[in-house]
């Protein structure tokens, strides 16, 4: 057994890192896939910066942040991810990344189609309609058959290429914010490039969890968020342009304040959290100390299987996430098949088990409830969450 798989069994390993959060006391926390606590040591150095912007205002921010450690932190970030420092500019979230890709990509005609599914982020949806309003393209919206398999989702994409050849370009979501399914990146962008379609990924769950090269995914354009997996502030997130498509990307909005061959232009010109942006060097440094992405994702996956294998057969409860682990992570969705309204057996969950979780909608397969451990999550709590389900479908 690899070292990190075994490891994610490891309780007391993991209690270690556990114990470098504050816990608030209450309901136990099964929606960290909203967004990542900070640990205390990030905290500190968070309280740290703000009193030092709070002091030295516009000196320190003129004199250093805008000549050289904005550009140093730049380049920690594109370490992490392995790629050149002049394709990554940060951004308040992924959102706004995917906004900036989409609204300022500049190859698209009149007439041309663009692709979304059912599983995207409704502001991708609405970013991509707002397309078709603007610059007059078709926008195709298809369904993911349930359940999901690899295949099945491949030949839906291979399908839809060959139905519409006008498509030009399409959104894909890495990790499925309503069900946590795990799309299958390479393949699909590897057939999309064989019709002429670009693709924009919407990596906001996927960073931090999960093991990818940006390169051999085959993927130019995304947008990722920091406050998830990586245990970065709120308002910090980047976006992603392979430095040979920068020019298939306007500035946005006609930014003139970087050169139209700087990526920095194709985000919105304003100050940016700075606190924040200075305490990513500890952030990265954290994450990398617990064993990155490798040894993260490995954990949640276990914490997941332990719920999931309990319940995947109970009668009552359907897990719309399939098993395949090329197609899953921490984030699992499922139902009580029995009830009609999935809100009223979370809010029992939270009020008779104090276990915390929250509803999606959207999905073609319909409404569910989301459960995503984190790294405070124990094996115990998943125990819990087991006997609360089993009782709730009985």
């Amino acid at each position: 057994m690899p070292d990190n798989t075994r490891r994610a069994r490891d309780e007391l390993f993991w209690q270690t890192f556990a114990d470098r959060y504050a816990v608030e006391p209450g309901p136990i926390n099964l929606e960290n896939g909203y967004f990542g606590r900070l640990s205390r040591t990030v905290v500190e150095e968070y309280q740290r910066n703000i009193e030092l912007i709070n002091r030295s205002n516009s000196i320190y921010v003129r004199q250093r942040f805008e000549k050289t450690d904005g550009a140093r932190i730049r380049g920690k970030l594109a370490e992490l991810i392995d790629v050149p420092a002049q394709s990554v500019a940060f951004t308040r979230n992924a959102s706004d990344a995917l906004q900036s890709l989409i609204r300022n990509y500049n190859r698209l005609q009149p007439g041309d189609q663009v692709l979304i599914c059912d599983l995207e982020y409704d502001t991708v949806k609405g970013a991509m309609r707002w397309l078709a309003r603007h610059r007059g393209v078709e926008v195709i919206e298809i369904e993911h058959a349930h359940p999901a398999s690899f295949d099945s989702l491949l030949a839906t994409y291979r399908d839809t290429f060959a139905r519409y050849p006008r498509l030009k370009l399409m959104a894909l979501t890495h990790v499925t914010h309503r069900t946590g399914l795990v799309m299958p990146v390479q393949a699909i962008a590897a057939a999309a490039r064989e019709h002429g379609i670009d693709v924009i990924l919407d990596g906001a769950h996927a960073l931090g969890q999960m093991e990818f090269n940006l390169s051999a995914l085959g993927i130019e354009f995304a947008g990722f968020n920091l406050h998830k997996w990586i245990g970065a502030p709120l308002t910090l997130g980047f976006i992603y342009i392979a430095p040979q498509r920068l020019a298939d990307i306007d500035p946005d909005m006609g930014e003139m304040h970087f050169p139209v061959t700087d990526i920095l232009s194709r985000t919105p010109y304003s100050t940016p959290n700075i606190p924040a942006l200075l305490t990513l060097p500890l952030v990265f440094e954290e994450h990398q100390a617990m064993g990155g992405a490798a040894a993260k994702g490995p954990r949640l996956n276990y914490l997941r299987d332990l719920w999931v294998r309990e319940v995947r057969e109970v009668p009552g409860i359907e897990v719309l996430t399939p098993d395949d682990p090329r197609l899953y992570c921490a984030i699992t969705a499922m139902r009580f098949t029995a009830q009609a309204d999935q809100q009223v057996m979370a809010e029992r969950l939270l009020n008779e088990y104090n276990l915390f979780t929250v509803v999606r909608t959207g999905a073609a397969c319909g409404p569910c409830i989301r459960i995503t451990p984190g790294f405070t999550t124990t094996g115990e709590h998943m125990k819990r969450l087991v006997g609360a389900l089993k009782e709730l479908a009985g």
